[in-house]
């Protein structure tokens, strides 16, 4: 989510949540730490529970086809978001991951930086 999305959820009292595992895939050598930081301040980073795990197991078990750490994180972040009060936007770059893991429980858009 662009900075001026996560400014304008928060100017109405929308919760913006990310995974702190999102934040470890998201980060690479170019990422300026300082914004990183910045960005983070703006957001409500949830933790990964063992519930959150058992129900990725779950999902990745239901699921055709999905399975290894390929789709780890992504079954992680759809049981946080099923584990969340509703409604619930995910933006991802895996539209079609989402569909097999949770169908249309989470609604998902393609993020508008590369997803």
């Amino acid at each position: 989510m662009p900075p001026q999305g996560i400014e304008a959820a928060r100017r109405v009292g929308v919760p913006v949540l990310v995974s702190a595992l999102t934040v470890v895939e998201a980060v690479y050598g170019k990422t300026d730490e300082a914004r990183l930081h910045w960005v983070l301040s703006r957001l409500q980073v949830q933790d990964v529970t063992q519930a959150d795990s058992l129900t990725a197991v779950q999902l990745l078990s239901d699921a055709v086809g999905l399975h290894g750490h390929e789709y780890a994180i992504d079954a992680l972040v759809a049981a946080m978001a099923l584990r969340s009060p509703a409604p619930v936007l995910v933006l991802t770059s895996d539209r079609d991951d989402w569909s097999e893991l949770c169908g249309e429980v989470p609604v998902s858009r393609r993020n508008a930086r590369t997803r």
